[in-house]
């Protein structure tokens, strides 16, 4: 696999617990940076994957109205609450 240096300038105490880990796990420090940038870009692209999902529901007219959401969780404290909006 090809690959890239990639350069950041992170604050001291980051680059300190990138270090204690790097220790801790026996692994490199390049090998936990991969690791946590690989996971922060699978979350950036799920978040990117449900927002286009939620907009298209928008689009297509699933939405629940505010009162009933509002009305619904104002009945979570009570002794007989709403059913889930839908």
């Amino acid at each position: 696999m090809e690959t890239k240096v990639l350069t950041a300038h992170v604050p001291l105490p980051l680059a300190e617990k990138v270090d204690e880990l790097a220790v801790r796990l026996e692994r490199s420090r390049g090998w936990i940076v991969r690791q946590a940038l690989a996971a922060w870009v699978d979350q950036e692209e799920e978040r990117r994957r449900l927002t286009l999902e939620a907009l298209a529901d928008v689009d297509a007219g699933h939405v629940i109205d505010h009162q009933s959401v509002q009305a619904w969780a104002d009945s979570l404290d009570s002794d007989t609450p709403l059913p889930v909006p839908r």
